[in-house]
């Protein structure tokens, strides 16, 4: 067991900021199903329509992050990151002001450009600040972002578009972000260790350079494992909820607000162990904990609420528990001078997988009406359980490296 270091002062400020830069973020991601049936019915598309506005946010993510990988090691960092968040909250104006489908479509492709590259710097800016044994507490730190947008961010925005209309939400989300854009540009000194670190003159170079080094294209396929899972049971999460388990409307943010309260209580907690103790034991656990956990849930008839809420925590809490201490561990393959790189192609596949991961899904599950029960759910929870299963050797493997290279 070891005694973590201890955050200096500057240290907490740039996790605020990261924390809640990531926040609206996934805020803005997550939001767009909540709103799904709003969308609909306002703009008059199909469901085939608004598929595509949700997807086309992920792969444009995807695609942005390799083309900006080259240039990511070129610039401070704290530079790159304010002006793509500055894109990003450009682009979530525009979604605000949206009136037809297309200008939506074009807005969530532009939020995406910008949005989809932010995870992958401040990725890079928490590799260059913190070493290793303080990353898991900054990536459970970091994490939070997504249980605190189902505790606060879905609730909030379902009322604020009940009161107004689904562009509000997204109006909303700009008026936070400006005010934390500034704090990024006065708060944050700037982030260019690795300036003096480069060789690559060229930015196509460099990237080449980065895909083709084999320890990092080990780091590249566990981290797009890491989250197919999640992609995977998130899309068709609420209706097996509504339509298997017999949950209502009226529970659901319920079922969303408790469990986003249970993840934020685990993830620091998670972060603190990955950090006193070893990762891979840690992810081991964890790994265990949520293949049991993904079988019961996805093979669940109903059963009361109070039980339905308690297995979802537990899910939640074997998701985190693998996912903080992997995290960790990939941050520390890349060399300095090539993290900005890493993390921006690592960031890219994420998305891509996820978005692959929730095309496969809709191939696997079937549902014949609106109301009818979703079938073949316990199916897509086997195909996780071998993803996971997967993951763990990937996972082992980025290991292997760090004790052979040494961690960076």
């Amino acid at each position: 067991m070891r005694t973590p270091s201890p955050f200096s002062a500057y240290q907490k400020v740039v996790i605020a900021i990261l924390a809640l830069l990531q926040f609206t973020v996934v805020l803005d991601f997550m939001i767009m199903s909540p709103l799904g049936d709003m969308l609909i019915k306002s703009l008059k598309i199909s469901p085939k329509q608004f598929g595509l506005v949700v997807s086309s946010y992920a792969f444009s993510a995807g695609i942005s992050g390799i083309l900006a990988a080259g240039f990511a090691d070129k610039f401070d960092r704290k530079r790159l990151l304010l002006f793509f968040y500055t894109g990003f909250v450009a682009g979530t104006l525009l979604c605000g002001l949206a009136g037809t489908y297309e200008m939506l479509l074009m807005a969530r492709i532009v939020t995406g450009i910008f949005g989809g590259v932010i995870s992958s710097i401040g990725m890079a800016i928490i590799t260059d600040l913190f070493t290793l044994e303080q990353r898991g507490r900054v990536m459970g730190f970091t994490q939070m972002s997504f249980a605190a947008s189902q505790v606060l961010g879905i609730p909030i925005s379902i009322a604020i578009a009940n009161k107004w209309d689904w562009n509000a939400p997204f109006l909303a989300i700009v008026l936070f972000a400006v005010p934390l854009g500034l704090l990024l540009l006065l708060g944050m000194r700037p982030v260019n260790a690795h300036l003096a670190l480069q060789s690559d003159k060229n930015a196509l170079t460099h990237l080449w350079h980065t895909l083709r080094e084999k320890k990092y294209q080990t780091g590249f396929i566990t981290s797009a494992l890491l989250p197919i899972g999640g992609f995977m049971l998130m899309p068709f999460s609420s209706a097996f909820a509504v339509n298997n388990l017999g949950v209502s409307y009226g529970q659901l943010p319920y079922l969303f607000m408790i469990t986003g309260i249970g993840s934020i209580i685990i993830m620091p907690l998670v972060g603190r162990m990955s950090d006193r103790y070893n990762k891979l034991k840690l992810f081991f656990a964890g790994s265990a904990w949520a293949s049991v956990f993904v079988v019961i849930y996805t093979n669940l008839t109903p059963i009361p609420f109070w039980q339905i809420i308690a297995l979802n925590v537990l899910l939640f809490m074997g998701i985190m528990s693998r996912i903080v201490p992997a995290t960790a561990l990939v941050t520390a393959i890349p060399q300095m001078k090539d993290r900005g790189a890493f993390m921006s192609v690592n960031a890219s596949l994420q998305q891509i997988a996820g978005g692959i991961a929730s095309l496969i899904a809709g191939f696997i599950v079937v549902q014949q009406t609106e109301t009818s029960p979703v079938e073949h759910f316990d199916t897509l929870g086997y195909v996780v359980l071998g993803v996971m299963i997967a993951g763990v050797y990937a996972v082992i493997r980025v290991d292997r490296i760090i004790r052979k290279h040494g961690a960076n």
